[in-house]
């Protein structure tokens, strides 16, 4: 019920009681900081997120809540600091217009590694896509070890616990923001697209969305042991015993800490070799209750069939990440070579990446070979498995290139927003935006809202047969049959399965990856 007492004013009433919205002077009204879940905090820390308490009155909505723990600082986002505990709020957009309901809702999950990262990020802002016909839903939800790190006794995957609360409140309150909870589309970038397939697979989620929008999903997923070991790892660098005593024994900031001290020592990690090359700490678990399987497997054997997925990469994912000194530089042949066996990765990758771009330096192979082994095949592969298994599928690739900057991680992200002009998109979209730029953006924004209003975002879908492709670029958009480049045709039978410490693995931390 969205109530109108004076002027642009807007108060809505959800289960916790009345909050009040602002306008941003575009058409939509945000509405900021609504907890959907109890401060995961005290008696309840590492537990599934329980209720949050209701309020009387009316509850100003102006601001973000505050963050999970983390240590990242962002371009124009707020940081956390040690005593922020309501940090399980979710932000609403809603267009003018929307009180006769009915309008699609698109539920965003932010990236960061699973690490850090909020919804109060600028380029996250859902003014555009609110003005495109959406109710705009984003969340906070535990990050890093509070979220993901492995407690005996308490449940993995709280994050992903967090997320699923968030879509239950949608499913409760959406409608008395103008959305329809029976038309809701999960979407999120990297670990937060990881997120999103995730939530596609878990059974607790089962009714609460009916499409996804997955991009640069991350092949990352742990199995127990491994979980358990890198919290051994952790527990050791703030002086406790890996129990749940111990670890609780220790305030959220130190093991933010504890946790940043062991990822930057990753290079000589004795738990994994893959976190000499890739020192995310945090994935999600395949313990077998929240997560049954990793997402791959469970689109494969149809358990999100009745889900319709739209996934995209970026060309050069990892060129990202070099830039901003989050992954190892390699230069050297006998460099590439460790990093193909510390990830796994059968030898033939390597030459067939040296034959296709034979001019090229090895650190643009080495990039090249790990931005496809962790985000474009396995993106890729998501869609024609969901395809194969009776699911409807999309697929696109952001080609977006500007002079000294590549088509990067994280690069599409302010294009199907509508974000441009946001704090901090200089960076990633390579300086100010101009008028192709702008064009595209609209193209991209425009599929989203055509993909969560009628689950067709304007391209054919990957079938059973055949993976056609949208490719994002500029001067226009095109649709090709899959890869042209001939890079997929080396992973053609190169699997992926949760990884496992090193000493349980056939060579590498991944170990005999599965089908």
């Amino acid at each position: 019920m969205t109530e109108r007492p004076c002027g642009a004013e807007r108060l809505f009433r959800t289960t916790g009681g009345r909050v009040r919205g602002v306008p941003t002077g575009e058409g939509v009204t945000a509405v900021r900081g609504i907890p959907y879940a109890a401060p995961p905090f005290g008696p309840l820390r590492f537990r599934e997120p329980r209720a949050a308490p209701a309020w009387s009155g009316v509850r100003d909505c102006a601001a973000f809540g505050p963050i999970a723990p983390q240590s990242a600082e962002l371009p124009g986002s707020p940081v956390w600091r040690a005593g922020d505990e309501d940090v399980l709020t979710v932000n609403v957009w809603v267009p003018d217009g929307a009180e006769g309901g009915g309008l699609p809702v698109f539920f965003w999950i932010h990236g960061g590694a699973y690490t850090f990262g909020s919804s109060a990020q600028p380029d996250f802002d859902g003014t555009a896509l609110a003005r495109a016909g959406l109710v705009v839903v984003t969340c906070n939800f535990r990050v890093g070890f509070e979220g993901f790190g492995h407690v005996p006794g308490f449940p993995d995957n709280r994050g992903l616990l967090d997320q699923a609360a968030a879509l239950s409140w949608v499913r409760e309150n959406i409608a008395a923001f103008g959305g329809d909870p029976a038309n809701v589309t999960v979407a999120g970038h990297s670990s937060g697209g990881g997120s999103a397939v995730c939530l596609m697979t878990m059974e607790r989620t089962r009714g609460l969305f009916r499409r996804t929008i997955a991009h640069s999903v991350p092949s990352s997923f742990y199995t127990v042991d491994l979980a358990a070991a890198v919290t051994g790892r952790i527990a050791a660098a703030a002086g406790v015993a890996p129990t749940a005593r111990g670890l609780l024994s220790v305030p959220p900031a130190e093991l933010v800490a504890a946790s940043d001290k062991v990822a930057a020592h990753c290079g000589t990690d004795p738990v994994a070799a893959v976190h000499a090359f890739d020192p995310v700490l945090f994935q999600p678990v395949v313990d077998g209750e929240v997560l049954p399987l990793d997402p791959l497997h469970a689109v494969a054997a149809g358990a999100a069939r009745e889900v319709d997925l739209l996934v995209c990469h970026t060309l050069e994912e990892y060129w990202f990440l070099h830039a901003v000194g989050a992954v190892r530089t390699v230069t050297t042949e006998a460099e590439l070579a460790d990093a193909a066996e510390a990830l796994d990765l059968p030898a033939h990758l390597t030459e067939g990446y040296r034959a296709l771009m034979p001019h090229a330096p090895v650190l643009d192979r080495y990039l090249a070979l790990c931005g496809d082994a962790t985000f474009g095949e396995y993106t890729t592969r998501l869609a024609e498995r969901h395809a194969r298994a009776g699911g409807r599928a999309y697929l696109a690739r952001f080609a977006r290139e500007r002079k000294g900057v590549r088509p990067w991680h994280t690069a599409d992200v302010p294009f199907a927003f509508g974000n441009l002009d946001a704090v901090g998109a200089d960076f990633l979209i390579g300086g100010a935006p101009d008028e192709d730029d702008r064009a595209l953006c609209a193209r991209m924004v425009r599929s989203w809202a055509a993909f969560a209003a009628t689950g067709d975002p304007g391209w054919p879908a990957v079938t059973p047969d055949g993976t056609p492709v949208k490719v994002w670029a500029i001067p226009g958009d095109r649709v090709e049959a899959d890869d042209t480049s001939g890079a997929r045709a080396l992973w053609r039978d190169v699997p992926f399965a949760p990884m496992r410490p090193a000493a349980d693995a056939g060579h590498g931390a991944r170990g005999a990856r599965g089908a």
